[in-house]
């Protein structure tokens, strides 16, 4: 009898642990947090500050990027109230018509449009693996004191699979794992509902080794050794080698309100190679520099920009990421040179209401050919992007836009060709 007396009370604590915070609580939840949001708790109600103490973690390590998941959605906490387990993502359908020329790929990429311009001029497609799911853990204690370990996935693997985005663990301004590379400011990058973005963006997923602090809370300065990755055009006299070195990146950023900075960011990257003539591994240096930021103008204006140079770091910018064109062959046999690339972004947004924005950005990248490199005529040379586009957050965790791109892609020889494209898009965030 104790027996059943016992299990009956146990069942009875643990479903009112489970159960939703009282209406008392959730309003004072929703006092302190910007972005009402209604969470389910496991752990003792009565310890509301230290619940709170915890759930501003997430809100505090939220991503400023536009297209990453907000804080989520559904929080457990342990009973202590040490550690916070959130599940969160969102469900993101994109419906988009090509017209006039066209971007072959459900994501609007200049480098993919087809030059000389195909017989394919329009297209219809509808997308929803750009969807995210994650989960993340938040805590504080003494020794690695407020620590995040974050996972992140997508649906953009083989017949729509989980596609690893993020992995890392954060603590004390470190970082390790698969994040947004320390060359990329997120802050910086327009709106788009197109999954790719600006096609002069920097934007990374890497493995990294990332040391950041922050002066007076203005000033922040991080490094980073990265993965090195390097994707090279070999030719007939050279061949893929292991690297050895990774890549090196530094910033130095300034911030003078808490949507405003500017930043100033250094690359130094060596790609090894195999020379078939010599019979010897050989290197090419590779380097990089950008400014970037965000400036409030006012309550309803923000401009975005990215101004990037540098020599051997295609791998880092949109649209030539994936292209084998961080080195090429040369006209020496077994030779590779890096090609020098330029790009730039330039955005504004403009808020109507605080449920409703628009915004519009233009991007360039420029691939230079030097005399001695042994490229096709068909190489690209330069790639333009323009957007436009509305968002309106309808309801809580709802939001709808709507979005005109045009993109132009020109090769070597001069020949180019354009793309325009109107698409759609509904996302719910949980």
């Amino acid at each position: 009898m104790n027996t059943r007396l016992a299990a009956a009370l146990a069942a009875i604590t643990l479903a009112t642990t489970i159960l939703p915070v009282s209406a008392e609580t959730e309003q004072r939840t929703k006092k302190t947090d910007e972005k009402p949001r209604r969470f389910v708790f496991l752990t003792n109600p009565d310890s509301e500050k230290n619940n709170n103490e915890i759930l501003n973690i997430f809100k505090e390590t939220e991503s400023p990027y536009f297209q990453d998941p907000q804080a989520p959605r559904f929080i457990l906490l342990d009973r202590k109230n040490r550690v916070a387990f959130g599940i969160g993502g969102y469900i993101k359908t994109t419906i988009s018509y090509d017209f006039a020329g066209i971007a072959d790929d459900v994501d609007f990429i200049t480098y993919d449009i087809p030059v000389p311009r195909g017989t394919d001029k329009s297209q219809f497609q509808m997308d929803a693996s750009t969807s995210r799911i994650f989960f993340k853990l938040v805590g504080n204690n003494p020794v690695m004191k407020k620590f995040t370990a974050y996972i992140e996935t997508d649906f953009r693997g083989g017949n729509y699979a989980l596609h690893l985005r993020q992995a890392y663990l954060s603590f004390r301004g470190l970082k390790i794992g698969q994040a947004w590379s320390t060359f990329t400011d997120l802050t910086s990058i327009p709106p788009t509902i197109d999954f790719q973005g600006p096609n002069a963006s920097t934007e990374l997923l890497n493995v990294q080794l990332q040391y950041s602090v922050t002066i007076k809370d203005k000033w922040q300065i991080a490094a980073a050794m990265e993965n090195p990755g390097g994707s090279m055009t070999y030719g007939t006299g050279a061949r893929a080698a292991k690297q050895i070195c990774p890549d090196f990146i530094t910033y130095v950023q300034y911030s003078w309100n808490a949507d405003s900075h500017i930043r100033f960011t250094q690359l130094y990257r060596g790609m090894r190679y195999y020379n078939n003539v010599s019979g010897h591994n050989r290197s090419v240096f590779g380097w990089g520099l950008q400014l970037s930021g965000a400036a409030a103008l006012n309550k309803k204006w923000t401009l975005y920009y990215q101004a990037t140079g540098g020599q051997g770091i295609s791998r880092y910018i949109n649209d030539l990421s994936g292209n084998n064109l961080d080195a090429v062959a040369t006209i020496t046999p077994g030779k590779l040179k890096a090609p020098y690339t330029t790009a730039f972004v330039v955005g504004v947004q403009y808020n109507i209401t605080p449920a409703l924005f628009i915004s519009t950005s233009y991007s360039y990248t420029h691939l230079y050919k030097c005399s001695n490199m042994a490229t096709a005529d068909d190489l690209y040379k330069h790639g333009q992007y323009l957007v436009g586009n509305v968002f309106w957050t309808i309801a809580d965790n709802w939001q709808v836009g709507a979005e005109y791109l045009f993109g132009q892609r020109k090769n070597q020889n001069n020949q180019k060709a354009i793309a325009n494209r109107m698409q759609i898009m509904a996302q719910y965030n949980f």
